[in-house]
């Protein structure tokens, strides 16, 4: 089973967007092993950086702005490559100010899903809904039509 990890910077407080996050941990279960991490957002982005790099393990996936665009049946063919490799993947969300590029250089992708800003609490939910359709696209599910 592929491990999956979300490191994300600030706490999810709404109660709806953590019920929408549990819900697709849930729905992932069945696929990989998914664990999000929480770190506490600090008063610079380097003081950040400093939390998140010791946490990045495998292939790392950086949200991004700058990053490059993919669509789903994209994702959903490197998930499965990396998960045929054997490769954990680490995604990583930053806060609403952004992130140290350190954390930028170390990534082995930068993934941008809009040129548009979206609340970190929201872009974790997103994102996990993105990974569960890449893995239903996978198993050949009609889910993601």
């Amino acid at each position: 089973m592929q491990k999956v990890r979300i490191v994300c910077v600030g706490k999810c407080k709404e109660k709806f967007y953590a019920d929408a996050c549990a819900e697709y941990c849930k729905r992932l279960s069945r696929f990989a092993d998914v664990r999000v991490e929480e770190l506490p957002e600090r008063r610079t982005l380097a003081e950040e950086a400093e939390a998140i790099l010791p946490r990045l393990r495998g292939f790392v996936v950086v949200l991004a702005v700058e990053g490059k665009g993919l669509s789903s049946e994209a994702l959903a063919a490197k998930m499965k490559a990396l998960a045929a490799a054997g490769a954990e993947v680490t995604f990583v969300i930053g806060s609403s100010c952004g992130l140290d590029a350190r954390v930028k250089e170390r990534a082995d992708m930068l993934l941008s899903f809009s040129a548009m800003t979206f609340p970190h609490q929201l872009m974790r939910v997103i994102l996990l809904e993105q990974i569960y359709r890449a893995y239903m696209i996978n198993a050949g599910a009609e889910y993601h039509k």
